[in-house]
């Protein structure tokens, strides 16, 4: 299951149609109504109730907090980068007051919005987490991940109320009941559970899908959920009939992201297809489509007014959308091919970079917010000692030189053997001439 499941991720990288290197369309990112400033892919994204403030998680390691100040551009407020791996999911806790993120570390991270200072740090998973939902009186939070559980945690003490364990594969999505009696997790197994949220008792499976459940979200008053699934289903289960009550137009490839309109009067749906679809809940009809080229959409989330959105993908920023009054004329395009995704022009030893390190490093001096520090310079440099760039205890107290044959070492091995307890994805490159290749053209262009 787990190596379908790197499969699916890879192929969301890569997906693309064919293109020459000439065929560009450059995007949208200097917009000033985009959210700019993240050094990689965007993973998560929601507005506050007000419509005042955002949150942003990213492959980058890091969250942002964004405020929107009527008649101004959105308003980059702090950069967390205390994580250790990306950042899949991102909270607001009461009015603004604090907010939660978590990601691949299978942490949880609570922080207070004024201060912009880390409150807990929520350790137990032994996976990534997925999705975190916050209770009604903000007293608690639920989290979802992939080493098949939920838990539920104090936002007060910082402990561990409640480990939840019934689902036979990684748990996708979490949900807290409007009276905060219950919670409700669906995952890679095609289940919502219903548990009791006060002593996290397993109550029951209140509905079993065919494919596996990736998102979930309330639609207004919490008594119907909206969730969508690896095969493409969007559907509405009805807590009070205990039914399927809605079957809505499915997307090609997973449903990867679901919004609700702060005035409850719409929902939106994204997916592997890149496809952003609106409906108006009084008849269900569709009302807007909108095509994101080249790749998923991984989150999204209406604003203050229903007829806007921000949506993000494979693009290090997120994109403003003005559904109505549509100008599709001033709509953006994101650029093909990103840094990542490989393509015919380049060299072995390029793609090798574009594939495995482009993410997280770039080639010239600076970090430009990216997940791990630039490469310039490479040669020769102690590992954990680039001014500036946060290292993990792993990296600042290794010996190690980074020069052909430890980067050949770093590769062959895997860093979770060379670099062990650094922030590194565990990634390796098996055959030697793609490491070889990788390391010529890494001295070529970090000098």
């Amino acid at each position: 299951m787990m190596q379908f499941l790197a499969i699916i991720c890879c192929a969301f990288f890569l997906y693309s149609p064919i293109l020459s290197q000439a065929e560009i369309l450059y995007s949208g990112e200097n917009n000033p109504d985009n959210l700019v400033g993240h050094g990689g892919p965007i993973k998560a994204l929601v507005i506050s109730q007000d419509g005042l403030k955002a949150l942003t998680g990213s492959f980058d390691y890091s969250a942002m907090l964004w405020e929107f100040v009527p008649g101004n551009n959105p308003k980059l407020l702090s950069r967390f980068a205390d994580h250790d791996g990306a950042v899949n999911a991102v909270e607001f806790v009461g009015l603004n007051n604090r907010f939660i993120t978590a990601g691949d570390d299978g942490s949880l991270y609570l922080w207070d919005t004024k201060s912009q200072k880390l409150i807990y740090r929520y350790n137990g998973h032994q996976g990534k987490v997925l999705s975190v939902a916050v209770s009604p009186d903000h007293e608690f939070a639920a989290s979802a991940s992939w080493d098949r559980s939920v838990r539920l945690w104090d936002l007060k003490s910082g402990q561990q109320l409640a480990l939840l364990v019934g689902h036979k594969g990684p748990v996708n999505a979490v949900l807290i009941s409007g009276d905060g009696r219950y919670v409700f997790s669906a995952g890679y197994d095609g289940t919502i559970i219903k548990w009791d949220a006060k002593t996290g008792k397993f109550l029951r499976s209140i509905y079993k899908h065919g494919w596996g459940i990736n998102v979930m979200q309330w639609l207004p008053e919490k008594k119907q959920i909206l969730f969508g699934t690896i095969n493409g289903d969007v559907r509405i289960f009805d807590l009070i009939t205990d039914t399927i009550s809605k079957i809505l137009i499915p997307h090609q490839r997973p449903v990867l992201a679901l919004a609700s309109s702060k005035d409850g009067n719409y929902i939106a749906s994204g997916g592997g297809d890149g496809l952003i679809r609106v409906w108006k809940l009084a008849d269900w009809s569709v009302v807007e489509e909108l095509q994101s080229a080249f790749g998923p959409v991984w989150a999204m989330d209406f604003g203050k007014d229903s007829a806007q959105l921000y949506y993000a993908g494979l693009d290090d920023y997120a994109v403003y959308w003005k559904i109505s009054p549509r100008k599709i004329e001033d709509e953006v395009q994101s650029k093909y091919p990103r840094r990542f995704q490989k393509f015919n022009e380049m060299t072995l030893g390029e793609r090798q970079f574009a594939r495995k390190c482009s993410i997280c490093h770039t080639l010239k001096p600076g970090d430009a917010n990216r997940a791990g520090p630039s490469l310039n310079g490479v040669f020769g440099r102690k590992a954990g000692t680039l001014k500036g760039y946060p290292y993990s205890e792993g990296l600042l107290k290794s010996n190690i030189v980074w020069n052909e044959k430890s980067i050949d070492e770093l590769f062959a091995q895997g860093p979770q053997h060379v670099t062990p307890g650094s922030k590194m994805p565990l990634q390796k490159i098996a055959q030697k001439q793609k490491r070889d290749a990788l390391i010529l053209f890494l001295k070529e262009h970090t000098k």
